[in-house]
């Protein structure tokens, strides 16, 4: 049996990105005679989910697609997986246990939606220490006695402390979300304990094996996945074919399903953390191929660029997601295909990334963070996502790393088997890449020293309020308001509000923006609006438009630096 599901696996996986001419009859009669056989180990049942996930995003045609959907919606019914379940955990697959140290927000959308199925992972918690100190915290007044007097463990405080029927983790997570602070200070106080969670298999909970959206267009593969290598400067310029706003529902539809992806993964991200649901577009790009773009909150929204999240979807099937950070006509890039899908068409869909992020950002320079690259990131050095950056056409500006990469292409050339070292890697990925659709230019975002602006607002703060800042906030706000004539804000939405409150220390540490045509200081007032808004784009889109306001921002930043 195990020699026989061995071979049979084997010839189902020569098969997965064959296409066209008997492929689809040969993978319905493989997969046909594995559907009802028993494989002999957790590797053979993982392979096998694997394969029926990647074909669900790519399916030859119908029969091949409604083969695999129902061997899908059978999967933790199968023998098999039940027998090795424990060995499965931490796969996403459907009927598995999923342990992880969910931040904040994940734990709090864990806990709202599935909270008979969340516990503390306890043989894995080694802050027990802490949360005992924290745990006046949690408790009335009324029950500190027993706090004071009885010498229980968390674990055996928690027993007593929750309702019936509510689990450890579920309680927890309900008495820190009672917590009057602030969300920042609750998410501190949260994941400083660190703790660790299990997320038991239940017909709702999140799983990668169900994980396909419903009512999405199916686009069938009837030929080889492309190998070729796109002109990304061309696809950059190439827009999506439609852009769609969503309702409030839809959206968070959308959204649960990045939070889910990331929930099987064992990940997080800040971008779905922090989702709203007011601000979700779905993004056709053709063949299947859809991106769920995914604003954040105005309280969440980073002081200048806008941060989006995509969600990317084939055929309906979550296979990855997208970071971009944009401003200054330019957007730093993370992309990221989920393992399942990698040696797919990776490259082609980066190209509709570009052509998504300029379509929506009006972006004309591209760049890839040091850590996408792989510094200080091991998964990134092993991928080698530098030079599949550079194949690409993005290049480095730094003089060190140009340097070291000309010595590289040197020994490729004299060798082509040569292969760059983990220690060269590490030293080349230190610096971002860069790819310009026009003119080499300096206002882009990744050369922006935003951590000095913000300083710069700490001194401002510093010498005129000291440790009195939300004093500060406030006088500063109706400074703004005298220097760029805004009459009223009553009318202005709680988004807007916060985002003039935050910006007003930046407004007034502009340089000549008391000279400004009073046109100019409206712009300018309409461009911090947008930031708290309903779409951060608007404000990208309109600040990319104000020159203005770039130049002072650029002179500010100099300025900064030079001190």
């Amino acid at each position: 049996m195990k020699t026989r599901t061995h071979t049979l696996l084997k010839r189902l996986e020569k098969l997965r990105n064959a296409y066209g001419g008997d492929s689809a009859a040969q993978k319905l009669d493989l997969l046909g005679r594995l559907e009802h056989t028993r494989l002999a180990n957790a590797d053979e049942v993982r392979r096998l989910h694997e394969f029926l996930a990647f074909t669900q995003a790519y399916p030859d045609d119908k029969p091949v697609l409604n083969q695999v959907e129902r061997m899908l919606a059978g999967f933790e019914r199968r023998a098999d997986l039940r027998r090795h379940r424990k060995e499965l955990a931490d796969t996403g697959i459907a009927g598995t246990d999923t342990y992880y140290r969910f931040f904040w927000p994940t734990a709090l959308w864990l806990a709202k939606r599935h909270p008979d199925r969340l516990t503390i992972d306890w043989p894995e918690f080694e802050a027990k220490r802490k949360m005992a100190e924290l745990l006046f915290v949690l408790m009335t007044y009324s029950e500190s006695p027993a706090l004071e007097a009885l010498d229980y463990s968390p674990r055996e405080w928690l027993e007593r402390l929750k309702g019936r029927g509510e689990t450890d983790a579920t309680f927890l997570i309900r008495r820190y979300s009672a917590l009057k602070a602030t969300t920042f200070a609750r998410e501190k106080f949260y994941e400083d304990l660190d703790i660790p969670l299990r997320l038991a298999p239940g017909p709702r909970t999140p799983t990668r094996t169900r994980a396909k959206l419903k009512g999405m267009p199916v686009v069938f593969q009837t030929r080889p996945l492309s190998k070729t290598r796109p002109d990304m400067r061309l696809e950059s310029k190439r827009p999506p074919l439609s852009v769609r706003s969503l309702s409030p529902g839809e959206g968070q539809r959308l959204i649960d399903a990045a939070l889910g992806a990331m929930v099987t993964r064992s990940r997080d991200l800040d971008a779905f953390d922090f989702a709203d649901r007011n601000d979700v577009r779905l993004v056709n790009c053709g063949g299947g191929l859809q991106f769920a773009c995914i604003g954040q909150t105005p309280e969440r929204r980073l002081l200048l660029e806008a941060v989006y999240g995509f969600l990317t979807i084939k055929n309906g099937v979550p296979i990855g997601y997208v970071l971009s950070s944009s401003l200054f006509s330019s957007s730093e890039i993370a992309y990221n295909v989920f393992e399942t899908y990698r040696g797919g068409e990776s490259v082609q869909i980066l190209g509709r990334v570009l052509g998504m992020v300029r379509h929506l950002f009006g972006s004309s320079t591209f760049s890839i963070d040091p850590y996408q690259l792989g510094y200080g990131n091991p998964e990134g050095l092993k991928s080698g996502a530098w030079w599949f950056y550079y194949k690409l056409g993005f290049r480095p500006e730094d003089r060190d790393v140009r340097r070291l990469l000309r010595r590289e292409l040197k020994l490729m050339r004299k060798n082509p088997a040569h292969r760059s070292s983990q220690a060269v890697l590490e030293e080349l990925s230190s610096q971002p890449l860069f790819l310009y659709l026009d003119r080499k230019k300096r206002s882009v975002l990744a050369k922006i020293p935003v951590g000095e602006l913000g300083l710069k607002i700490s001194r401002l703060l510093a010498e005129r309020f000291g440790a009195d800042r939300e004093r500060g906030i406030r006088t500063l706000s109706r400074e703004a308001e005298r220097l760029l004539r805004v009459s009223s804000r009553q009318n202005w939405s709680p988004g807007e509000q916060l985002a003039w409150d935050r910006w007003s220390p930046l407004l007034l540490l502009l340089p000549g923006v008391s000279r400004w045509k009073s046109e100019d200081g409206r712009a300018l007032v309409r461009i911090v609006r947008a930031k708290g808004g309903r779409r951060e784009s608007d404000f990208v889109n309109l600040f990319n438009g104000n020159r203005h306001l770039q130049r002072a921002l650029l002179r500010l930043a100099e300025n900064a630096t030079s001190h």
